[in-house]
């Protein structure tokens, strides 16, 4: 378990320390998850001893969202102030996230068609 974590602990610091050295426009622990993929791609052996971590992590994964929901009761009155705003910009970037995702996933798709 501790192995685990020192992995994915160090691809997050990593991720950070890249974002802050190169102003870069990406939260750090995203940055993090493409340098754990890229490793887990390179040492395929890495998976084994991840898994049970990763998978621990994830089945208790709404832990994780217990501060966000403290945020919103703690700014409830800005909340209903900016509400509209926020949920706007809420649906703006959801439809737009999604419509990337589906003109990226048409790209690959055009570009990994078998030629005939």
């Amino acid at each position: 378990m501790i192995p685990a974590f020192s992995i994915l602990l160090s691809c997050q610091l990593a991720g950070e320390i890249v974002v802050r050295a190169l102003a870069l426009p990406l939260p750090g622990p995203v940055l993090g998850m493409v340098f754990l993929v890229s490793l887990l791609f390179a040492v395929p052996r890495l998976v084994g001893t991840i898994r049970a971590t990763a998978e621990a992590l994830l089945s208790h994964l709404s832990l994780l969202f217990v501060p966000a929901g403290t945020g919103i009761v703690a700014y409830l009155g800005l909340l209903g102030s900016d509400g509209a705003a926020l949920l706007a910009a809420i649906v703006v970037s959801t439809l737009a996230g999604l419509a990337v995702t589906a003109l990226t996933f048409v790209a690959v798709a055009r570009m990994t068609r078998p030629r005939s």
